[in-house]
C-alpha cells in the first residue's frame, strides 16, 4: 500500500500545496490544522492498525508546541519525523534532533528537497522509496500526473477520476509490475484487495482509450497472476 504519512500544519494554503504534491508523489495523506488534530489522527491510525509511516511536522500550532508531539510520540513509536518550521535558531534546531526528529527543515524549502529529505528518513528506518515518476511520455502517449493530464496523439483523453487513480499508480513506478493486491489497495481501499474484477473492468477501459489496438497491449500490460504494469518510458 502507499506510505501514509501525517501532515501537521496550520497554515491553510501551504498545507494545501503538500498534500497535492505528496498526492502527486504517491502518498496517502493524513492532513491535520492543528496538535488536537494531529494527536486524534495518530491514535485513530494506531487503532485501525494501519498506522503512520512518516510526520511532517510544523511547530508553530494554534493550540501548542508542534514538539509536544514529537515528546508524545516518541514514547511509543519510532516513525520518522521532519520538522517543517520557519524557525532558524541553531539552538531549536538541536533541541528537536536531539528529542527525535530525523531531520529539520526550515521554510521556505523546495518540494525536490522535502522528497529527498522524506526518503532519508524513511531509508534509515529501513524503508527504501524510489523518486516516482511522474512524468510519462512513450509513442503517442503522454501522462502529466501532477497537471492531471493524458494525452494520445496530441488530443486530451477523458479519465474519470479512478481511471486516473489507477493509471497514474501504474505510472508512478513504470516498468514494475505492481501486483493486483496493491493496486486494490492504493486505488479502492484496503477493503478491496480481493476484488480483482476492478482491475479487469477499468484496464480494458484504460486499454480502450489509450491502446491503439486495445485487444493486443503494447503499453498497458499483463503480467498473468501477478498484476500489471506500463511500459517503461524507453526501451
Amino acid at each position: 500500500m502507499s506510505l501514509r504519512v501525517l501532515l501537521v500544519e496550520d497554515e491553510r494554503e501551504l498545507r494545501a500545496t503538500l498534500r497535492a504534491a505528496l498526492d502527486v508523489e504517491g502518498y496517502e495523506v493524513l492532513a491535520a490544522a492543528s496538535l488536537a488534530d494531529a494527536q486524534a489522527l495518530a491514535a485513530q491510525a494506531e487503532r485501525s492498525g494501519a498506522g503512520i509511516d512518516l510526520v511532517l511536522l510544523d511547530l508553530g500550532l494554534p493550540d501548542g508546541d508542534g514538539s509536544a508531539f514529537l515528546d508524545t510520540l516518541r514514547r511509543t513509536s519510532a516513525t520518522p519525523v521532519v520538522v517543517i518550521s520557519a524557525r532558524e535558531a541553531d539552538g531549536q534546531k538541536v533541541r528537536l534532533l536531539d528529542g527525535g526528529a530525523d531531520d529539520y527543515l526550515v521554510k521556505p524549502f523546495s518540494l525536490a528537497e522535502l522528497f529527498a529529505r522524506m526518503r532519508v528518513a524513511l531509508r534509515h528506518r529501513g524503508t527504501a522509496v524510489q523518486p516516482a515518476v511522474t512524468a510519462y511520455r512513450r509513442d503517442d502517449v503522454e501522462i502529466d500526473i501532477a497537471a492531471h493530464v493524458v494525452r494520445r496523439g496530441g488530443t486530451a483523453v477523458h479519465l474519470t477520476p479512478t481511471e486516473f487513480r489507477l493509471l497514474a499508480r501504474l505510472v508512478r513506478q513504470a516498468g514494475q509490475v505492481v501486483t493486483h493486491r496493491r493496486l486494490l489497495a492504493d486505488v479502492w481501499g484496503a477493503d478491496a484487495t480481493e476484488q480483482t474484477h476492478y482491475l479487469r473492468l477499468y484496464m480494458a477501459q484504460l486499454r480502450a482509450k489509450l491502446e491503439a489496438e486495445p485487444a493486443d497491449p503494447r503499453l498497458l500490460l499483463t503480467e498473468p497472476g501477478v498484476g500489471y504494469r506500463i511500459v517503461d518510458t524507453e526501451g
